[in-house]
């Protein structure tokens, strides 16, 4: 009901509109436009409404078993580093001093997504000309985008990361259009927070530089701008660096990544026959010796059905497999097993990615063909994953988790019969046509040499066109693909795709508009030619 009367409301207005000019603000734009004005007020009450019906349904937050109690337990802790970056843990940790029930985080966290999305939105109209059936496509389909729904239910760093994510983009946008001090304040500040909630924010800036370079400034500002937030950023990698020196010995940013490095090319190392298998290392023995037993076991996919697994993460998560055993065994024999978790699992990082970069060194084609390959794959139409069960299909939660939450126990609820969400199902299939479309659109626009016609508008799809690439090789090469982790890049290409298809009409409509033009000059010429005969 609300999004019929949404979508009637929009087609009504056709009048009162703004364009975006050096004499209009921002501002101005959102507010003293007509139709913008109207169009946050319905969004607001969109919103509203159906979080409203959502929380009926879905009562409690929604908890990923492993993932979301590691950042509780690291907000309650008040720790400096954790297993996963350390901002989110931080984020709850200071929203539990405003409020402690789970409805307000999950409330706050929604409405920070929508917000953020119509910032983003309302940015690229005010710079760029689009149809008014583009803006209200994408409006529709931002406000009413069950996706969200499911990720600012869910005590995840997920949700916070998209939001950061848009408001950056956004603002890249406002570095090559309209620079100003404060944008490059705001720019440093939400780059520096990204950096320290997920560690994909690592490639943003690359992608920021090339904003300052398109940004029509000088040399100094430029340079001025991007160190603001490359020095956050650094000061970041330099503390966390040197509390995990203090922890473990070693200096280093991310142990994440040395377990990710041997648990990706476990996945190739499994299709190694034994014939093949080269020798390693001597202080890679023990752990490769543990590792080749391993796969040699569990052949029988039908025992043993993690092995059916293509470019998973089971390696580096199950205590029962290799790479825990090898952990535990290695600190018995250093008379520390009573070390604590933490301490353990950084204390592999630089092993781990030593071994997992010689085993790729060892077998590339094996790397590209078992990992690469099965996560491009997952990339181009990434699967649901966690948020394919609410509470990952239980109903409990931990001890500590019911304390933080201010819960009466330990069991939480939906008020549908399962916890299965139906509603998402659909979301692969939309990656990987938007994926497919948004390669066709940047081809076709390249080809049409579309740069010509309007230097800003080729700017913004420079960004667009490095973000989505930067962040599918990041993700490919280096990360596991899921719905969650491609929120933002499956919300960014359905927006470059609807802003070039809707520049594609303008281009052939004007094209047509020319051919007309001189088809009639030509029979009017004609007609003159043959009155003077």
């Amino acid at each position: 009901m609300v999004a019929h009367l949404f979508n009637i409301q929009l087609n009504k207005m056709n009048q009162g509109n703004i364009t975006p000019s050096a004499e209009v603000s921002f501002k101005d734009f959102l507010f003293k436009d007509k139709r913008n004005r109207t169009i946050l007020i319905l969004a607001g009450i969109a919103v509203v409404i159906q979080w409203s019906v959502f929380k009926y349904f879905y009562p409690f937050a929604s908890f990923i078993h492993g993932d979301s109690f590691s950042y509780i337990n690291a907000a309650d802790q008040n720790l400096t580093i954790n297993t996963y970056l350390i901002g989110y843990s931080k984020f709850l940790r200071l929203f539990s001093i405003f409020a402690k029930p789970d409805i307000f985080l999950v409330s706050f966290q929604y409405l920070l997504i929508q917000s953020s999305v119509l910032f983003l939105l309302f940015t690229i109209f005010y710079f760029y000309k689009s149809g008014k059936t583009t803006q209200y496509t994408l409006f529709f389909f931002m406000v009413f985008n069950p996706l969200f729904w499911h990720l600012a239910n869910l005590v995840s760093s997920d949700g916070l990361f998209l939001v950061l994510s848009m408001i950056w983009l956004a603002l890249l946008l406002w570095i090559m259009h309209a620079p100003s001090k404060r944008v490059f304040i705001w720019h440093a500040a939400v780059i520096f927070i990204a950096f320290t909630v997920r560690y994909n924010a690592m490639i943003y800036p690359i992608i920021s530089a090339i904003a300052f370079w398109l940004s029509n400034i000088s040399w100094r500002h430029k340079l001025a701008g991007f160190t603001m937030g490359v020095m956050l950023c650094g000061l970041f990698i330099i503390l966390t660096s040197y509390e995990y020196k203090k922890l473990t010995g070693y200096w280093q940013y991310s142990p994440f990544s040395g377990w990710q490095m041997t648990n990706n090319a476990m996945y190739a190392y499994r299709y190694v026959d034994k014939s093949e298998r080269k020798n390693v290392p001597q202080k890679f023995q023990i752990l490769d010796s543990m590792i080749r037993q391993y796969f040699d076991s569990t052949r029988d996919i039908n025992k043993h059905p993690q092995e059916a697994l293509m470019a998973s993460t089971v390696y580096m998560w199950t205590p029962s497999l290799s790479l825990y055993k090898y952990r535990n065994n290695l600190f018995i024999k250093r008379n520390d097993s009573g070390a604590s978790e933490l301490k353990k699992w950084a204390s592999m990082g630089p092993l781990y990615k030593n071994y997992g970069i010689f085993i790729i060194k060892q077998y590339p084609i094996h790397y590209l063909r078992y990992f690469i390959w099965p996560n491009a794959n997952k990339y181009y139409a990434p699967p649901i994953e966690f948020l394919e069960d609410y509470n990952s299909g239980v109903s409990f939660v931990t001890e500590q988790t019911k304390r933080w939450f201010g819960y009466k126990t330990m069991t939480i609820k939906t008020r549908f019969k399962s916890n299965r969400v139906w509603i998402l199902n659909y979301f692969p299939i939309l990656g990987g046509v938007v994926n497919v479309l948004m390669l066709c659109a940047m081809i076709y626009y390249l080809l049409l040499n579309g740069w010509r016609y309007d230097i800003r508008f080729r700017n913004g799809l420079i960004i667009f066109g490095s973000i989505w690439i930067l962040n599918a090789a990041f993700t490919i090469t280096a990360s596991s693909a899921a719905l969650r982790f491609q929120s933002f890049p499956i919300t960014l290409s359905c927006i470059t795709v609807a802003i070039l298809m809707d520049w594609m009409i303008k281009v052939m409509l004007k094209e047509n508009s020319k051919s007309s033009d001189v088809l009639r000059n030509n029979k009017s010429t004609q007609l003159s030619e043959n009155a003077l005969a």
